[in-house]
Parts: structure tokens; C-alpha cells; sequence
């Protein structure tokens, strides 16, 4: 549906408007600092930094403020102290959310967390609530301005395993482990169009809505990410 086309163009370009840039640049440093902590802040020594920084490229974060994020946590009188912190829960219809934050402050995250559910209609679930209808995958979307069948065979050289033509992006599917073989396989290949380039939590199976059911989720989950403390909103939703 084509409500469905606009909330998945929203959800995708989210953070690259000037107003929003910030707030996705402070939350990826605050992933950075993490993941650089107590390390020499040297990416090819440590995967997971690699990954975030991946990560924050493709959302166009400028190298400097990488670095600046990688020296705040390696420097010798700076202390990176967050707590990681999933939620899992409900959103309006049933739709399952996963809610993933670093935080300096439980008690402010919970209840802005909280509070922002109750709001639009939503509500906490357990522990392991939701969690199992989700998988942790690498994914890489590009645009489709190259020949799909090549693209696909190049993914498949660096082990992905799955590629979806969307008709104006392409979806690859890695396992974690092989996301970053994955991509540069693509890159020496020239093949450099990345819109989303990350390890991240996929829906098993995509539930579909009506446009003003899709509308009413869209907007709590677009409530969760603007809190500063939440890092990522997964969701199996079909946008």
C-alpha cells in the first residue's frame, strides 16, 4: 500500500535531515565510545568497533566526528560509562518491538520508555517476550542502479545469504559474522551505493496493516527513537 511505501521511505532517510542529524550523530558516538572502550581504538583489532563504524558511515557521519568519539574513549582521563538496556513490548495491533538503549541513568530511560508507550498505545512486555521473533543479521541496502543478477553473485562471493530485489533498493542478508567480508566484496567491486549498512535484529515474518493501523505504529516508533538514551527500534512490521 502506498501509506506502507511512504512510512518505509520516512523510516529509512530518518536522521539524514539537517534537524535530525545531530541526535543520529550523538547516538552512534555514544555506540563508538562504547565499543571502543578499554581497547587502542584500533578498528581492524576489534570487530565490533568496525561494525559501528561502518554503521556510522552510512549514515554519513563525518570521520572526524569518529574519531573524536574512538579518542573520547580511549583517552586516559575520560571515563564511558553507559548501560545497555533492552525492552520488549508492544505496539499498537500487536506489533512486536524490541527497544535497545545505552544509558547513564536506568531509572530516567525506564520511564521515558514507559511513559512513551502508555502514550501511543503501546506496553511493556517480559523478558524473551518478543525476542524470538527476531534474528540478528547483517544487512546491506543498496540502490538499484546496477544490474541486480551482479550485485547478487558478488554478495554470494562474500558469503551473504540472501539478496531481495526491492525494485528501487536491493536487500542483502549476511550472518554477522560475514557482514563485513560481505561488504568489502562489494566494494572492490565497485559497488558502493550503501543506504544502510549494519548489523541489526530482522523480523522472522512481517505483519501487514492497514495504512492508519501502520500510521498509529509508525508514530510510537518514531516516539521511541527521538529519546535520546534509545539507540534502535526493531520491529516486524511490514513498512
Amino acid at each position: 500500500m502506498s501509506g506502507h511505501s511512504k512510512w518505509a521511505t520516512i523510516h529509512r532517510k530518518k536522521g539524514l535531515i539537517d534537524a535530525e542529524r545531530g541526535k543520529v550523530f550523538q547516538k552512534l558516538a555514544k555506540e563508538i565510545q562504547v565499543a571502543a572502550k578499554g581497547t587502542n581504538g584500533d578498528p581492524d583489532m576489534n570487530p565490533g568497533l568496525r561494525m559501528v563504524i561502518e554503521k556510522a558511515r552510512s549514515a554519513n557521519m563525518p570521520k572526524d566526528n569518529i574519531q573524536k568519539a574512538i579518542d573520547k574513549a580511549i583517552g586516559s582521563n575520560q571515563d564511558v560509562n553507559y548501560d545497555s538496556i533492552r525492552y520488549e513490548g508492544y505496539a499498537p495491533s500487536g506489533i512486536a518491538i524490541m527497544i535497545d538503549c545505552l544509558t547513564d541513568n536506568k531509572n530516567r530511560t525506564a520511564m521515558l520508555v514507559r511513559s512513551t508507550l502508555t502514550k501511543y498505545g503501546g506496553n511493556l512486555g517480559t523478558d524473551g517476550s518478543v525476542s524470538y521473533l527476531f534474528k540478528r543479521l547483517g544487512v546491506i541496502e543498496l540502490e538499484a542502479n546496477q544490474d541486480f543478477d551482479n550485485v547478487m553473485e558478488l554478495a554470494i562471493l562474500g558469503s551473504a545469504i540472501d539478496c531481495l530485489d526491492k525494485g528501487d533498493t536491493y536487500l542483502i542478508y549476511t550472518e554477522p559474522d560475514d557482514f563485513l567480508n560481505c561488504k568489502k566484496t562489494l566494494e572492490e567491486n565497485n559497488i558502493t551505493s550503501f543506504l544502510t549498512s549494519e548489523v541489526t535484529y530482522v523480523a522472522n515474518n512481517l505483519i501487514s496493516l492497514s495504512e492508519e493501523d501502520t500510521e498509529k505504529v509508525m508514530k510510537l516508533i518514531t516516539a521511541l527513537e527521538d529519546i535520546d538514551d534509545v539507540l534502535n527500534v526493531y520491529h516486524n512490521l511490514d513498512i
